[in-house]
């Protein structure tokens, strides 16, 4: 027979065991989130979702890596060592094309315009993309920009075989373009920008940008992608997670300060005025713009989706196409009133 104590010590353990397994219920889902290269501040949003709670308010714990790459953002979800990350479409493109299973999917959209263009001389006699031809750009041979460019030629009317391209160092574009030792660079618009601000130019007055968004190669770049194991597995910790980033990024265009602010807190070494500058670049030219304003932040359209499909399928010579719903997945958006975005005009 049980006496008092027998009882008392039985209720004491059922009420101990009910307290453990709702701590563990309640247990913060862990995320691994590579970003797509070293700290900038474009991943001024990511950190500030975890300053303001929004992640842990979703009971997601997540860990923001720096990256090394667009493309090795995909590399790192398929491999297994990430869960998430911010990274190109277009390399999931790649991916999804010869292994369907493995690629991660994009789930919110960011950089609505793609970063790839031309950057000339404000001097120079290019005026139109037919007046590259007898002249000698310069670009990393594996860069997507590279890559893309006889897409660009293509698309209007450009003879690649009348064009020099000299294979360079990212770190060298800038300068060697500078030097005059090419008349254009292959480039990142972010990247060269800031470079240029740096070398104490000014991007805006001595040079000029000849953007592929703006001559007709409407691909889509980089936004929020995750493994299939975590769609599959637990899609409301990748739902929660495209709501916080979502929450932080609306946050960050209301107040780009307050996003530096916590960029700067990881790396107090980084320009503040420099990356600032960047953020609001980005916001400009490649994240505010009419077709977000349109259907809202962190979606895309169907048709534009599928014509950057063939277009990197060309590009690459990739000889399957992966549908449209293989690479992007709008079903964990939230609602439009939440992603509701004006075009940037500042």
């Amino acid at each position: 027979m049980f006496n008092r104590r027998h009882v008392t010590s039985a209720l004491a353990g059922i009420a101990l065991a009910a307290t453990a397994g709702s701590a563990f219920a309640q247990a913060p889902t862990k995320i691994r989130f590579t970003l797509d290269w070293k700290y900038q501040a474009m991943h001024s949003w990511y950190y500030l979702a975890i300053d303001k709670g929004y992640f842990a308010a979703e009971k997601l714990d997540v860990t923001v890596d720096q990256g090394e790459g667009s493309a090795a953002t995909v590399s790192r979800i398929m491999s297994g060592a990430y869960d998430a990350g911010f990274g190109d479409i277009n390399a999931i493109i790649q991916n999804a094309s010869a292994k369907p299973a493995d690629a991660p999917v994009m789930v919110y959209m960011i950089y609505n315009q793609p970063p790839f263009g031309i950057v000339l001389k404000a001097g120079s006699p290019i005026k139109t993309p037919k007046d590259l031809e007898g002249k000698k750009l310069g670009g990393p041979t594996g860069s997507a920009t590279t890559r893309l460019f006889p897409v660009f030629a293509k698309v209007n009317g450009v003879d690649t075989g009348k064009i020099e391209i000299l294979n360079m160092a990212p770190n060298l574009q800038e300068q060697m373009l500078v030097q005059d030792q090419v008349q254009g660079s292959l480039i990142f618009t972010a990247t060269s920008y800031m470079n240029f601000v740096g070398m104490k130019l000014d991007p805006d007055k001595d040079f000029r940008w000849m953007t592929f968004g703006d001559y007709g190669v409407d691909v889509y770049s980089n936004g929020v992608m995750v493994s299939q194991k975590m769609l599959r597995e637990n899609p409301e910790a990748v739902r929660g997670l495209v709501k916080a980033v979502n929450r932080a990024l609306m946050d960050a265009v209301a107040n780009p300060d307050a996003a530096i602010d916590a960029l700067m807190k990881r790396e107090p070494l980084l320009n503040r005025d420099v990356e600032k500058r960047r953020l609001i670049f980005a916001f400009r030219e490649l994240m505010l713009t009419k077709e977000a304003a349109e259907i809202g932040f962190g979606d895309v359209k169907d048709d534009r989706m599928a014509r950057a499909i063939s277009m990197v399928g060309e590009a690459y010579g990739l000889t399957a196409l992966p549908a449209a719903s293989a690479v992007f997945n709008r079903s964990f958006l939230p609602p439009r009133s939440e992603r509701a975005v004006k075009v940037f005009t500042n």
